[in-house]
């Protein structure tokens, strides 16, 4: 059984579970974006995308994010109901069920560990909220900021990511006209890793 995400529960306790990047500052800022020319981990954007949590990996660092956004404001025992909530299958959240024991073991963890910012990916380019583009015309910024330069796998997996933070499937053919190279050169560029990632990401849409 699906179970549709409850971000009402935290809305309601001002949990904050999105935060653009503090200290890092934008190449270029305008009204619909900003773009890092040499990337950013500082963007924190959880639940973005339909994607839910799929695995104890993904639910630790989701956990690690929430803890880290919101220490300031929250006391200890109002994380663990928070945590909690997050991995009760019933609300939304994640995709499978987790043994009490498991669940209490990965908390401990978060709040012996919690306080440092979270490992995170990579981001050159953070759509601002309510900037009106349309899919089309965010890859079309996409590919003219990062796709028209050289061919590595650095901008690859930048692609990738704006790709998932939207919601969609990452394909060889999208993935080629945006980095304005055939697919063959795509697929041989990419490397064993990338692949997987790739993979990795689409399981999560």
């Amino acid at each position: 059984m699906s179970y549709n995400r409850n971000m009402k529960w935290l809305n309601e306790r001002q949990i904050i579970y999105r935060r653009d990047p503090i200290n890092d500052k934008p190449t270029i800022e305008n009204k619909q974006y900003m773009f890092f020319e040499n990337g950013t981990y500082e963007c924190y954007h959880l639940f973005n995308s339909k994607a839910k949590i799929t695995t104890y990996r993904s639910l630790k660092w989701h956990m690690l994010v929430l803890y880290y956004l919101n220490m300031d404001n929250i006391i200890n025992s109002d994380f663990v109901t928070l945590a909690r909530f997050i991995a009760n299958k019933e609300n939304g959240f994640v995709t499978f069920f987790i043994k009490n024991k498991l669940l209490e073991d990965m908390i401990g963890d978060v709040l012996q560990q919690g306080g440092e910012p979270p490992i995170n990916k990579i981001r050159k380019i953070i759509f601002k909220d309510y900037s009106l583009l349309s899919f089309k015309e965010k890859m079309f910024l996409v590919g003219k900021l990062i796709g028209r330069q050289k061919l590595t796998k650095e901008r690859i997996y930048s692609i990738m990511l704006e790709i998932n933070d939207m919601g969609i499937k990452i394909t060889l053919q999208y993935l080629a006209e945006l980095l304005g190279c055939s697919t063959r050169t795509l697929h041989r560029n990419m490397g064993k890793k990338l692949k997987q990632e790739k993979k990795e990401l689409n399981e999560k849409i």
